[in-house]
């Protein structure tokens, strides 16, 4: 399982897992999933990123390597 601060950034900006759904166009479920440190893929990482309103760049405060 890959690790990801998803869960912690997303909190610290008091969001909800339906909100950043909605925001990234993804369903809760995917959400979910990823926060229990599933993999997902790069377009969807991409969409989550956009949807907290950060740069690609910043893809590290939300996503390990």
């Amino acid at each position: 399982m890959s690790e990801n601060r998803l869960k912690m950034y997303r909190e610290r900006i008091l969001l909800s897992k339906t909100e950043l759904a909605r925001k990234a166009g993804l369903s809760t479920l995917t959400i979910n999933r990823i926060e229990k440190g599933l993999p997902c893929r790069l377009d969807t990482k991409r969409k989550i990123i956009s949807a907290l309103g950060l740069n690609i760049s910043d893809k590290d405060k939300v996503f390990k390597k």
